[in-house]
């Protein structure tokens, strides 16, 4: 909205357009898309009210991790025998490398 603007100078301008400015300590934020989620750590969340509506603004480092597609998740699941749930975690730590996640699935047997 404003650019690269520092959070505190934009929290100082935005009092002085009388908008009502919340500081939100957060410790991650995850934007969750349908194929991909978005995360921001070390961020600073700021919540305004501006007319009646909540606008969050947030800085931070931000990543991308692409979600496991169900084809991948189901054939790593019949080549190691391992729950789905295990199998997402795994797949979501390694970036959806398929032949790294059956390695270390069967690893752990």
């Amino acid at each position: 909205m404003f650019g690269k603007m520092d959070p505190k100078k934009m929290q100082e301008m935005m009092r002085k357009l009388n908008i009502d400015v919340e500081e939100i300590p957060a410790e991650e934020v995850i934007i969750k898309c349908k194929d991909k989620n978005i995360i921001i750590s070390q961020p600073e969340v700021m919540l305004a009210d501006m007319m009646g509506k909540e606008v969050y603004q947030v800085t931070g480092t931000i990543s991308e991790s692409i979600r496991p597609n169900e084809h991948d998740i189901e054939m790593v699941m019949s080549k190691t025998g391992v729950g789905r749930e295990e199998v997402v975690k795994v797949l979501e730590a390694l970036d959806n490398d398929l032949a790294a996640a059956i390695v270390e699935l069967k690893r752990r047997k």
